[in-house]
């Protein structure tokens, strides 16, 4: 039904358009009292009539691209090819003709064979079905599918933008894409680090709504929405998160030791969002003053690192005065907190005195002396018995070894008593 439908469109543009009334002087048949006309099949050997040789294949292009469908026939002869939009029931183009006035959609045609449709600057309302079909009865005809598609495009104005939230408080994070296909929408952390989700630490957060409950300052960062689907290019969004609380103090060592003289380091480490005003007090609540010129007093310094900073003072050349109390202060516009050091005296170590020399060869010599004079006995050495001369071949070999061994060491002997008896 639906191909007669079209059939008959098409004879009735071809009537009005004065395309043909007829084909190599062969009968034509009316089919309807309007004057609607078709080439009359029966006329011709169904071997000699019109046949495509190929499908029409299906087309996905990126929209903004240019479309080419392409259709194949053959033993053409005295039919006519023409293109359908399917959908919308449009008749594009009839033979060497372009009908539509959609100024995007031309005609190129190759041999009286190949017949191209083309769609310049694609957009989603040209995705559809397309038909080639010929003037035959019954008209004979092939479809092919136009596919468009549209890659991610994140919508602004339904989608988070920074965020200012305050410690404790449930949070919600939304970001809204379109494109087709339909993409999926995924949250991860700009810095890579995992995000704390329902109790858990999870590297990504599926879905178009990243929603935490009781968000901390381990929270705050740089969110990425990204929104792909598999058609290039993927797009992300940034939205910063930032969480408020009071300031919170923590101190490694709340006492401290120095010796008059010695320059000397205090430490404190604070954290609070916003970024707090830093300073020391000494005990009796006087504001230190830090020098930036060498051979100053004092040099408070602070280092930053997101939301947490490290308190330095440094106490050059340490004096009686110095002992005593100092107070690292943090505030910013939710509170103010406040961390005591104290600073005492300690004993300055004692200076050890290492002289180092090289020893000539009587002073090596003098470390074998003892305090007192010591002399070997003066009597010598027992007499030494010679071993006997019997046995085998080996033991007199081994008597003879032992016997100049003995003599030796009886040689040695004397010379250290001699040297000793000379000093």
């Amino acid at each position: 039904m639906l191909g007669s439908k079209f059939f008959l469109i098409f004879g009735l543009v071809t009537v009005s358009c004065g395309s043909y009334t007829g084909v190599h002087g062969r009968r034509v048949r009316n089919i309807e009292s309007n004057g609607i006309s078709v080439l009359n099949g029966a006329d011709f050997n169904q071997d000699t009539l019109p046949r495509f040789t190929e499908p029409i294949p299906n087309v996905t292009v990126t929209v903004g691209r240019d479309a080419l469908l392409a259709c194949v026939v053959d033993n053409l002869r005295g039919f006519k090819v023409a293109w359908v939009r399917v959908d919308t029931q449009t008749i594009l183009s009839i033979h060497h003709n372009v009908i539509t006035q959609n100024p995007r959609i031309s005609l190129s045609f190759n041999d009286h064979r190949s017949w191209y449709l083309h769609i310049k600057n694609v957009q989603e309302v040209d995705r559809g079905w397309y038909m080639c079909q010929v003037n035959t009865d019954p008209m004979r005809s092939r479809k092919g599918y136009l596919q468009v598609v549209v890659p991610p495009s994140i919508i602004d104005r339904e989608t988070s933008s920074d965020m200012v939230v305050l410690e404790s408080t449930n949070v919600s994070l939304t970001c809204k894409a379109t494109g087709y296909p339909e993409p999926y929408v995924m949250w991860r952390r700009e810095d890579g680090e995992d995000i704390r989700y329902n109790g858990e630490h999870v590297n990504v957060v599926d879905g178009e709504i990243l929603f935490i409950t009781k968000v901390s300052r381990l929270h705050m960062g740089v969110y990425l929405c990204i929104a792909s689907n598999g058609v290039p290019p993927s797009i992300s969004k940034r939205v910063q998160l930032k969480v408020q609380f009071p300031p919170m103090l923590s101190i490694e060592n709340q006492l401290e030791g120095a010796y008059v003289g010695q320059d000397v380091t205090l430490k404190c480490k604070t954290e609070a969002f916003p970024t707090s005003i830093n300073y020391w007090t000494t005990e009796r609540g006087d504001m230190i003053i830090s020098g930036s010129i060498s051979g100053e007093k004092y040099e408070a310094v602070s280092t930053d690192n997101g939301y947490k900073k490290y308190m330095l003072l440094k106490i050059r050349k340490v004096n009686k005065n110095d002992f005593g109390s100092y107070k690292c202060v943090a505030k910013n516009s939710l509170g103010e907190t406040d961390g005591v050091i104290k600073l005492e005296e300690i004993p300055a170590p004692t200076t050890v005195r290492i002289i180092t020399h090289q020893a000539t060869s009587s002073q090596i010599k003098k470390e074998y002396d003892y305090d007192t004079e010591y002399t070997l006995p003066s009597n010598g050495p027992p007499p030494i018995k010679e071993p006997p001369v019997t046995g085998s071949a080996s033991s007199k070999c081994c008597a003879i070894l032992i016997f100049m061994s003995c003599v030796y060491v009886i040689v040695i002997l004397s010379s250290y008593n001699l040297n000793f008896v000379s000093s």
